[in-house]
């Protein structure tokens, strides 16, 4: 199986990469710009996942069974000023690689999030749930699942949110880090969410690859509710820091150009029984990221 993956260089790249070693197949990731075989049967080559014919040629060339596409504009609140050239990396590309495989009879696994909700539930989401973004970045990612849906007829979406691990910048690195420089942190606490490690997300991916992708809407995020504060506090704990003070702040207090959704919480029956999986408590996912963390 020859499998295309974008976005290598991010969390859930760099998560799929190191699993793909253990269950080797023909997977070629792919950053913005160059696209290369893990193992080097392919060699190194320019990829636009935004140029049409770049991405029909490298698909058609290398004989591409699926894609998944981790490749996203991902920082919130850039979005709402760079609004152009964040619908073409999240709305447009996506479709751009849906409608490549589609052409093979391929698959395609697409990323999205919990922010095509606004978070005003009281309940987990569903998948069947109607959307409704409240920023730029929600709205893009949305357009993105409609058409990557749209262009091939064998696309799984994943929800996912609150996406951590022991690669590039996320919430988790960024605790432990204040945590050793400040003696007091202010963190909201009227916001809650499930987190999800990365590594978990793509363990679920692997599964979906191994038994066949199934079409459709899925979510996936570690099991547990906490908020944004709880989950300071816990990762505090875990890392062992105890001079730093975490103090809980209202959403009010800490205003952002792109809103934030107040509950993230996402039901993730669908994707349990489509695949058979148990998904981890988010505690036991944090104990496990932290401890292969440098600090």
């Amino acid at each position: 199986m020859r499998i295309l993956i974008t976005g290598c260089n991010g969390q859930l790249g760099n998560e799929i990469q190191l699993l793909e070693k253990n269950n080797p197949q023909h997977v070629y990731f792919n950053t913005d710009v160059a696209a290369l075989d893990l193992q080097g049967r392919l060699p190194q080559q320019e990829l636009d996942i935004t140029d049409e014919a770049a991405i029909n040629r490298f698909v058609t060339d290398n004989q591409i069974d699926g894609i998944v596409n981790c490749a996203a504009y991902t920082a919130v609140d850039k979005a709402e000023e760079n609004q152009e050239l964040c619908h073409k990396l999240n709305a447009t590309a996506p479709g751009l690689l849906a409608k490549a495989i589609e052409k093979r009879g391929g698959w395609m696994i697409q990323i999205s999030t919990d922010y095509v909700f606004d978070g005003t539930n009281h309940i987990p989401y569903t998948e069947d749930e109607p959307t409704c973004p409240n920023s730029v970045y929600g709205a893009t990612k949305l357009d993105g699942e409609k058409a990557a849906l749209q262009a091939c007829s064998k696309t799984m979406i994943v929800r996912t949110a609150w996406l951590y691990s022991t690669f590039g910048n996320n919430f988790v690195k960024t605790m432990i880090r204040l945590g050793n420089e400040k003696r007091e942190l202010g963190v909201i606490f009227d916001q809650v969410g499930s987190p999800t490690y990365a590594r978990d997300l793509a363990v679920a991916i692997f599964a979906a690859i191994n038994q066949g992708v199934v079409p459709g809407i899925y979510h996936f995020s570690n099991e547990g509710v906490i908020s944004w504060y709880d989950f300071a506090k816990a990762i505090h704990r875990i890392a062992g820091i105890k001079d730093c003070k975490v103090r809980p702040l209202h959403t009010a207090e800490y205003p952002t150009p792109a809103a934030r959704p107040h509950y993230s919480v996402l039901d993730k029956t669908k994707i349990k029984s489509t695949y058979a999986l148990e998904i981890p408590y988010w505690e036991e996912s944090l104990k496990q990221c932290i401890e292969k963390l440098d600090f």
